[in-house]
């Protein structure tokens, strides 16, 4: 199970931040999903679909939390919580965050598969290929040739966008 959460924490982390959950409500959804696959494992009557279960049940929670946090109201935060020595200039976090909108905006536009693809492969570690051809239905083989074509999508698309700069 400690391999499991090693291995499958940061695809899922990617996805319940793709919901646009802070970072508290993403830990917070992420130990619920975990708690949740424990606590319903006798009725996943294919070990190999655990993948696609904890991702379907992470954004599951993600929406549920993000209903609630709609509903709160705002409070004031501590003056000593705005500036620390280690916080980013606002500037780097506001460019940073539009390059991360933009990027993420193009993802979108790929199909499912490689945006699963290049969503597994950038946020693991080291990718299991053998479970990951098997989640995505797809032989292990294509992997890396199916990634290329992603990438070289996800390149043309962003190429051709003028609000896009190259680093």
């Amino acid at each position: 199970m400690g391999e499991l959460v090693a291995m499958l924490t940061p695809i899922l982390w990617h996805t319940v931040r793709a919901q646009r959950l802070d970072k508290q409500s993403t830990e917070d959804v992420l130990q619920t999903t975990w708690l949740a696959l424990v606590r319903s494992a006798g009725s996943i009557s294919d070990p190999r679909a655990v993948l696609q279960w904890l991702i379907v049940s992470a954004r599951r929670e993600a929406w549920r939390v993000m209903r609630t946090e709609s509903r709160q109201t705002p409070y004031e935060i501590a003056e000593d919580a705005v500036q620390t020595p280690e916080a980013e200039l606002p500037e780097s976090v506001v460019l940073r965050d539009a390059s991360d909108k933009l990027l993420w905006s193009h993802i979108a536009t790929l199909p499912e598969r490689c945006r699963t693809l290049l969503r597994v492969i950038a946020f693991a570690d080291r990718p299991d290929y053998p479970e990951l051809a098997r989640s995505l239905g797809m032989p292990i083989g294509s992997i890396g040739p199916t990634r290329g074509r992603c990438l070289a999508k996800l390149r043309a698309s962003l190429s051709a966008d003028a609000r896009w700069e190259l680093r």
